[in-house]
């Protein structure tokens, strides 16, 4: 029976983070601008590190492409990527493009749809989801015209809130905002508009309003989301999103639960509490900031403790 894989996360440095990585998850993080945690990642932009266990010292995509039975996957690289996000200041107004955009234009790199469980918000945070324009012919007016405030949808935001953004969505995470995003595993992004923000040399920062425009679609509105609950002994799911790129639940344990064996190779991240798991013979500590995959076959586990996880399939 296969033993749960427990990951070292990868730290990128960002124009827009901050320290509530440290301050939120205790990481250790680089700098006091880190935006990004890539907690469950293959992308050979930053990839996890097994922690412990047979495969240790491993990366994930090591193991992905030696250990195939792990997983049982169709994709021939690991499709998801687990990110926590701190947006200490408003990230660029962006758009991703789907998978048959991004293998003509990106080299072969998959497209990037996502959705965002907010960890954490500021009071009065909120985040651009969606575009006013209802034609393409529209959108290149406004942008060229720089009429952000009538383009742009503004949706206010709290802790606990899930949003879905498909590839194609113009979005943004605001200032003062902690995210857990599940997404395609992609690291292109279109940035549509950067508030006029130079970097650290005085420079303003890239725009790809070309393929941002390529990409958009047209129209587009925000829609919230709806969610379906069930509720075991001590343990309660909230299922987000399910579709052909991932399905998206979160999970809230109180005491003890039992969970049945899980169909695919599944996500794990503890985004609250700590507690237990317990699998076979043997016990793993779990706390906030603790991410795990556990394989096929994993069989069934025990889970104990006060946790809330964040927890994704392809």
């Amino acid at each position: 029976m296969n033993q749960p894989i427990f990951l070292e996360p990868v730290f990128q440095e960002r124009i827009w983070g901050g320290t509530k990585l440290k301050e939120l998850f205790q990481y250790d993080i680089p700098s006091e601008h880190t935006g990004e945690c890539w907690a469950i990642s293959a992308h050979p932009n930053g990839q996890s590190i097994v922690s412990s266990g047979a495969y240790q010292g491993l990366k994930l995509g090591e193991l992905w492409s030696r250990h195939p039975e792990l997983f049982r996957s169709s994709s021939s690289v690991f499709p998801l990527l687990t990110k926590l996000l701190d947006a200490s200041d408003d990230l660029s107004v962006q758009v991703h493009p789907d998978d048959e955009y991004a293998g003509k234009h990106e080299n072969g790199e998959l497209g990037k749809t996502e959705c965002w469980y907010i960890v954490d918000a500021e009071p009065g945070a909120e985040i651009i989801y969606g575009i006013e324009a209802t034609t393409k012919e529209e959108l290149v007016r406004m942008i060229r015209e720089g009429e952000w405030d009538q383009l742009l949808t503004k949706v206010p935001v709290k802790a606990g809130d899930f949003f879905y953004v498909p590839s194609g969505t113009v979005h943004a995470l605001g200032k003062g905002i902690v995210v857990l995003e599940t997404q395609q595993s992609s690291d292109t992004t279109y940035r549509v508009y950067d508030y006029d923000r130079r970097d650290a040399q005085g420079k303003l920062r890239d725009l790809h309003l070309e393929k941002a425009i390529d990409v958009t679609t047209v129209p587009q509105s925000y829609v919230p989301a709806s969610y379906t609950v069930s509720e075991e002994k001590n343990l309660k799911k909230t299922s987000f999103v399910s579709n052909s790129f991932f399905t998206v639940e979160k999970w809230e344990v109180s005491g003890q639960a039992e969970a049945a064996e899980q169909a695919k190779y599944t996500l794990f991240s503890v985004i609250e509490g700590s507690g237990e798991l317990r699998h076979q013979d043997s016990v793993y500590p779990l706390k906030k900031g603790t991410h795990f995959i556990a394989p096929v076959d994993f069989g069934a586990f025990a889970l104990s403790g006060e946790l809330t996880m964040i927890v994704a399939h392809e």
